[in-house]
């Protein structure tokens, strides 16, 4: 019990947060607080008993966004009767609380329903769910000013749930997946082409440097044949001479090396080491004729 009646209907007890209206034959007369108080019997009487503390209410309700896609909204409400005491007891919270409003609660409800149906057709179906929270508060500012009148203090309004219709929530859901489908796609495509541009500057890169291996391989070769002849040349003996004796030499190394492989190859060469650049010219002959001759034929 929040009023506590003592013997003789004289006496009475109001617990915290919570004020009694005390009528006198009828009419007005005051409002008491927590406490103990008296009043006169068979006169005085406590025609209402106002809860101070902040309550919930919820409810839901249905609306359609610009985009002509009906939603339901779950709003929650947390009010309280006004602490204001104004210039006289007329004018407190707690005096309009229980004369003003026969249902203050259900009117409170329709108050939030008009605003919420006015405010949400002007946004999109993605702009509801991306500004809930200003549209609850926009709300919240406008309901508060209307309760005012009638002494309730609106603490917040809370979107707390917005439910699409099935069909509409698939779409959404199908949309969503092809646009992550989407970006994979792009972020897969993006690691091939970075791969492969990796793998060709790191090709081109090699070849770079097996070329210059080569070069300088060639160079080097080059520079020990030169100074091979230079050595051969420093004994006296004339530059044919020395030619012919760098090639015999090294056809026998290459022979020597032929027959230390022990592969299953057969090689026709001449028995004189001086008919081997023979062979290499007519080789190269050979294959000019060839040419010249599928030149002939394509004319």
């Amino acid at each position: 019990m929040v009023v506590v009646d003592l013997p003789g209907n004289l006496f009475f007890v109001v617990k915290q947060q919570h004020a009694v209206i005390i009528e006198r034959l009828g009419k007005f007369n005051r409002i008491v607080g927590a406490g103990f108080h008296v009043k006169i019997p068979f006169i005085d009487r406590k025609a209402a008993t106002v809860s101070l503390r902040t309550m919930k209410n919820g409810f839901d309700i249905d609306v359609k966004t610009q985009d002509n896609v009906t939603i339901g909204l779950e709003v929650s409400a947390q009010y309280h009767v006004s602490y204001e005491m104004g210039a006289g007891p007329t004018d407190s919270g707690v005096y309009k609380s229980y004369y003003m409003l026969q249902q203050p609660v259900a009117q409170m409800r329709d108050f939030i329903t008009d605003a919420l149906r006015s405010s949400i057709p002007v946004y999109t179906l993605d702009e509801v769910f991306a500004k809930k929270d200003d549209i609850a508060k926009d709300v919240n500012a406008t309901v508060s000013e209307q309760m005012a009148d009638y002494g309730f203090t609106l603490v917040s309004t809370l979107i707390t749930k917005i439910a699409l219709p099935a069909e509409v929530e698939d779409s959404m859901n199908q949309i969503n997946a092809a646009q992550r489908t989407k970006a994979a796609a792009q972020d897969l495509a993006e690691a091939d082409r970075i791969r492969r541009v990796t793998e060709a500057r790191a090709e081109a890169e090699a070849m770079e440097k097996a070329g210059e291996g080569i070069a300088n391989q060639r160079k080097a070769i080059a520079l020990g044949i030169k100074d091979s002849l230079e050595t051969i040349q420093e004994t006296g003996v004339g530059n044919d001479e020395a030619n012919q004796l760098f090639m015999f030499t090294q056809w026998t190394e290459m022979m020597n090396e032929f027959a230390k492989s022990g592969r299953a190859s057969t090689v026709v060469l001449p028995t004189d080491f001086r008919d081997s650049a023979s062979m290499f010219e007519q080789i190269v002959a050979a294959e000019q004729v060839v040419k010249d001759d599928g030149t002939a034929t394509r004319r």
